[in-house]
């Protein structure tokens, strides 16, 4: 049984949530999302929430149910307040900066690296070892940081490279002599 699936989302005041069929549309203050629900999940709008429910007890539905209800919790969340994922930028002369629709980064190679910045999400660099990534959407805010991340991922022995803000980076041991 989904422990999370039982839970209805709570549509706070300012939220407009229409479900019609197997789609729900959310709109809130930062903007209008839409989900569609497999068919293996029932989903309705009852006083206030939607409510989540499996068709079946086989384990597909099982399985989608509880990820159903979070997708559209996530809705909720990302049009109302947003997501952001901070990232920071570890080593000598490497830094970030945001010109127009571009991340511009220095990560030591023997070129700058031009990230161009999608649809959906903001970059800004309060500082320029910081990156702050935002949108209303959970899977593209993540995706962006995690494409981010991959260009020098942090290394074991010095830290230097781009890591998530508060990420724990295993540190090994030098070479001894």
């Amino acid at each position: 049984m989904s422990r999370i699936g039982k839970r209805p989302v709570l549509v706070p005041a300012g939220v407009t949530a229409n479900v019609s069929g197997q789609l729900v549309k959310i709109k809130g203050s930062k903007g209008e999302m839409s989900f569609e629900v497999p068919d293996d999940v029932s989903v309705a709008l009852e006083n206030g929430a939607i409510a989540v429910q499996p068709r079946s007890q086989s384990k597909r539905a099982r399985s989608l149910w509880g990820t159903s209800r979070a997708r559209i919790n996530n809705l909720v969340i990302g049009t109302t307040a947003g997501f952001e994922k901070k990232l920071e930028i570890n080593g000598v002369g490497y830094k970030a900066a945001v010109a127009g629709k571009v991340l511009k980064l220095s990560l030591g190679f023997s070129h700058d690296v031009d990230y161009t910045i999608p649809e959906g999400v903001t970059i800004t660099t309060p500082k320029p070892t910081e990156i702050v990534v935002a949108g209303i959407d959970k899977q593209v805010v993540g995706q962006t940081a995690a494409e981010i991340r991959e260009y020098r991922g942090p290394e074991p022995y010095k830290g230097k490279g781009v890591k998530y803000a508060g990420e724990f980076i295993f540190r090994k041991e030098g070479k001894k002599k």
